[in-house]
């Protein structure tokens, strides 16, 4: 019970000023942490024993079903975007907007916000997010963190479209692995550890997008720290000028998110893109971007530039990817370096992620 208080303690002290959380729910937190410690006591092994979690949304505790199971605790429902809100990556906690815990006139992102902000912040050590379209990878760019958006299909969602996939940001791949655990199939295949160095392909647009010179250089700078340390090896392209190229998956994203709109022209990009990502795959384990084409924009958003620009292809195709910290721009605020692996390749990001962490490569 005392982690969860401590933790209760650092949120009623911060989050007047993070606005991380929509709400705290203290009472039951202390209840429910009580109860997992007679459990313990009483001899049940809990793997997530008296974990405080945060839960993305007022509706987020089912999502979390898994980890509370495993005896994890649920302190309190983490920001999002509030409601009508235009097209931009930010969230709206109980006292107002969501701050980036690095620089509080830029955003964390979103939609995963407050969950992203929560675990940068040191409130909580693990939260829960949903990825539509890069809801839990942008967030944990932007606040230094960990976010891992898992194959969509794999674990329940209410998304009637497919496009969002169930999720979770932490500090540490050790923290993701153990919600991996908690939420995976008891019948999923356990992989045996990855053969180092993974061999890899770098693509700083995907062929299609125009991302800001600076995040790609901290993500290229990344990828050469993960390539010193052994972590990941990478292969020459068939095309070197050429090395990745997607077909740009905006307009068939929107128009699978959109009612009654014809969608023959988005399935002929999404099986055009699973082609080539499928060919990627049988030659490559992991292919690494910047996660998110700009640095954090202000609160006032961010223009016409879409920030999903580099991961939501892969809410399109379906593929695992995670967002691992790549470093600090100028303007002092994080940036992530993207790791998408084949379908159902969870545990291999994991690992990537762990050996990068262990070794001193992360940013």
């Amino acid at each position: 019970m005392d982690v969860v208080a401590a933790a209760l303690e650092r949120i009623e002290r911060a989050d007047p000023a993070l606005c991380a959380f929509t709400e705290v729910w203290d009472a039951d937190a202390l209840r429910r942490a009580r109860e997992v410690d007679a459990r313990v006591a009483a001899g049940e092994r809990l793997p997530l024993a008296g974990v405080p979690v945060a839960v993305k949304g007022r509706h987020g505790l089912r999502a979390a079903e898994p980890l509370l199971a495993a005896g994890g605790v649920a302190v309190g429902a983490t920001s999002v975007p509030g409601p009508g809100t235009p097209w931009q990556t930010w969230g709206l906690g109980a006292r107002g907007r969501t701050v980036n815990p690095w620089r509080a006139d830029r955003t964390p992102g979103g939609s995963s916000a407050g969950a992203a902000v929560a675990v940068a912040a040191g409130l909580v050590p693990l939260a829960t997010g949903g990825d539509g379209a890069g809801s839990v990878r942008i967030p944990a760019a932007w606040c230094g963190v960990l976010g891992l958006k898992v194959t969509n299909g794999r674990l329940p969602s209410p998304d009637r479209t497919g496009l969002a996939a169930p999720g979770v940001l932490t500090r540490t791949a050790a923290d993701a692995a153990a919600w991996w655990r908690a939420v995976a199939r008891p019948d999923a295949p356990v992989e045996p550890p990855p053969s180092l160095p993974l061999p890899a392909l770098w693509s700083p647009d995907l062929g299609f997008a125009a991302p800001d010179p600076e995040p790609v250089a901290l993500a290229r700078a990344a990828v050469g720290r993960l390539v010193d340390a052994g972590v990941v090896r990478l292969v020459r392209p068939v095309r070197p000028s050429v090395p990745v190229r997607l077909l740009d998956p905006a307009p068939a994203w929107l128009a699978l998110r959109t009612p009654g709109t014809d969608l023959a022209d988005a399935h002929r990009v999404r099986a055009e893109n699973d082609r080539r990502l499928a060919r990627l795959f049988t030659g490559v384990e992991l292919l690494l971007t910047p996660t998110a084409p700009t640095a954090p924009h202000g609160h006032e958003g961010p223009g016409d530039v879409y920030s999903t620009a580099l991961t939501w292809a892969f809410n399109v195709s379906g593929h695992p990817a995670l967002s691992l910290p790549a470093g600090f721009g100028t303007d002092g605020c994080p940036a992530g370096l993207q790791l998408v692996a084949a379908h159902g390749r969870e545990a291999l990001l994991l690992a990537a992620a762990r050996e990068a962490e262990r070794r001193g490569a992360t940013g």
